[in-house]
């Protein structure tokens, strides 16, 4: 039978008479004949021209077969090229030498046309199933390697999808329950507010009635003298106004106090210029209770260092959650540290400041236990945090840092070190 796939065979041998007679077998059978009489050259013509099998005699001038054998084999283009050798040896010392070396098979001189030619065509197709088999190895593991590319990306985008999910449920939770406490505090405030200032225009009217009686009444009979005296009528006048000025000022901190929860609730359908002050005090507010003593735990000071900011353009509801994230982390590192070393004053400093002409940095610090830097290149991940069971979710960071840098392009830098405190640097730009 012809072969159809023109094979490439290289034969190395000194021998003429080999030659022909090996050369016209394979020659008939439609395969390319490549012959090399000298050893040396032989090795180097493989290395430019690999054939597809070799028969290799034994017995070569200046570099014996064996030799060559180890020289392509330890080449790593050549090593995976069948090796038949031909010999006139018998001894099987030599037959298993040549297969330790790496040959595949031997062919006995003088020639069987018919036994050479077929474990010539064995070890071809061998040689041709091999590859096929290392092509199809290679486009399943380039399969394997897209698939898992795919589902590495695919879970990536599901933990960011799911992470967005969770702040957006967990900010519009917030939101709502702000924006609805905001509106009933607002509606009696309105109310009370609104009837300060008619009430005090009544008290005026009374007290001045009250003084022409007075004046054109000097001696008002025993009863009402003695409930004149008993009234204090001239401190209960006096005071009276100052009631309703207290009033109307802690009616006006309510309205202010609203209005800080209208800010921090409101959403974010596009970006706004916004007054990072204005989110930070806001973000306060909500805490503030926090920061009180609490049983045996002293007051958390609050330092402010506000500097002059622009107003800055972005999403005011996500700054102001990781305001909230950033700040309820601080105080939980303080309580902590009160907890543990029982320090006397717990400390939360916040400052903000112009970095460059379009960077502004707000800096929470806290004096509390620190973070080790073995924790620090975990601090960003999805679900990791150094709180008890049941005290964190591991997503305030998380969610704060995905808010920072991927909706704002800005930074979240932590610099800490164990026991010495922390601090969160936001930086973002203005526009």
């Amino acid at each position: 039978m012809i072969n159809d796939f023109h094979e490439t065979i290289l034969i190395i041998d000194d021998t003429p008479t080999n030659l022909e007679v090996i050369y016209d077998a394979l020659d008939k059978e439609g395969y390319e004949v490549l012959v090399e009489i000298d050893s040396r050259n032989a090795i180097e013509r493989v290395k430019y021209n690999s054939p597809d099998l070799i028969l290799l005699d034994v017995m070569m001038p200046i570099i014996n077969g064996f030799e060559i054998c180890r020289k392509l084999q330890a080449e790593p283009l050549s090593k995976d090229i069948p090796i038949i050798f031909m010999t006139a040896l018998s001894d099987p010392i030599d037959k298993i030498k040549g297969l330790s070396l790496g040959a595949v098979d031997y062919i006995t001189k003088p020639f069987d046309k018919g036994e050479a030619l077929a474990r010539i065509n064995i070890h071809l197709k061998l040689r041709k199933l091999t590859k096929s088999l290392e092509k199809s190895n290679s486009q399943l593991q380039e399969l394997t390697n897209n698939l898992e590319q795919q589902v590495t990306q695919q879970t990536v985008e599901l933990s960011q999808t799911q992470l967005q999910l969770i702040r957006s449920e967990k900010m519009s939770a917030l939101g709502q329950l702000v924006a609805g406490v905001a509106h009933e505090i607002n509606n009696p405030v309105s109310f009370i507010f609104g009837n300060i200032a008619p009430a005090q225009e009544y008290i005026d009217d009374i007290t001045k009635i009250l003084r022409l009686y007075q004046k054109h009444y000097p001696n008002p009979n025993p009863e009402i003298e003695k409930e004149l005296k008993e009234a204090d009528l001239e401190f209960t006048l006096e005071d009276l106004g100052k009631i309703l000025n207290s009033m109307k000022v802690g009616v006006e901190r309510i309205q202010d106090i609203s209005i800080s929860l209208r800010n921090f609730s409101r959403s974010d359908t596009t970006k706004v210029l916004t007054d990072l002050h204005q989110g930070l005090d806001s973000s306060l507010l909500i805490l503030r209770h926090r920061l009180k003593s609490c049983g045996e735990r002293p007051e958390i000071h609050l330092i402010k260092e506000y500097a002059e900011l622009p107003q800055v353009e972005c999403y005011p509801g996500q700054i102001n959650q990781v305001f909230i994230n950033l700040l309820a982390n601080a105080i939980d590192a303080t309580e902590e540290a009160w907890e543990k070393h029982k320090i006397n004053k717990l400390i939360i400093k916040i400052v903000t400041e112009i970095a460059s002409e379009n960077i502004v940095v707000v800096r929470i610090i806290d004096n509390g236990l620190g973070i080790p830097e073995t924790v620090k290149p975990y601090l960003f991940e999805s679900m990791f945090t150094t709180k008890a069971m049941g005290k964190g979710t591991g997503l305030g960071l998380s969610i704060s840092h995905q808010i920072v840098v991927e909706n704002h392009h800005g930074k979240l830098i932590c610099n800490s070190t164990a026991n010495q405190g922390c601090e969160f640097a936001i930086a973002i730009p203005v526009n």
